[in-house]
């Protein structure tokens, strides 16, 4: 029998992460699986590679108190490749089987590890696209870092400015 721990992150506080729960927790239930554990990181990105619960949940596993972990989509549990890749060749010496429950994502077979890497590849790629366009987006617009009615420029702290009058005696 599998025992599962189930991740589910969001990057904001604005968002939910109850949802993935709740896919997670209906997917093991129909497959037979017990649940070890919820971990819900909220407000944190997936960029990072420390994360409160997703630590918590590494160092449970570290110590075998489950073997599988499941999350709703690949990209909730990381957006590097080179970051997921390390993941599952820490879960493959510990016999940790991985599930991303709506993608049919399954490391305990050939298909679902190939699956599994290109979907990371996908989702690295997806997070370049988005901060490129970001860049993009801030490099053209012409009043960033600009405040005022004026638009005019910050001026620069430490430097002293002129007076605007002088009083004449």
């Amino acid at each position: 029998m599998k025992r599962v721990a189930i991740y589910c992150r969001v990057s904001t506080l604005e968002q939910d992460a109850t949802t993935q729960e709740k896919i997670c927790r209906e997917y093991s239930q129909r497959s037979g699986y017990e649940i070890f554990k919820v971990y819900m990181d909220n407000g944190v990105s997936g960029t990072k590679e420390s994360r409160p619960a997703f630590d918590e949940m590494l160092s449970d596993m570290r110590l075998v108190r489950f073997n599988c972990i499941m999350v709703t989509k690949l990209d909730r549990i990381g957006r590097s490749l080179q970051h997921i890749l390390s993941l599952f060749n820490e879960f493959n010496r510990k016999g940790i089987h991985f599930i991303a429950a709506t993608q049919n994502i399954d490391t305990s077979s050939a298909a679902g590890k190939l699956q599994m890497q290109i979907i990371g590849a996908f989702a690295e790629f997806e997070r370049n696209i988005i901060s490129e366009r970001t860049r993009e987006g801030i490099k053209n617009k012409p009043n960033v870092g600009k405040r005022g009615k004026d638009k005019k420029p910050r001026q620069k702290r430490g430097v002293l400015r002129k007076p605007t009058f002088y009083e004449e005696k």
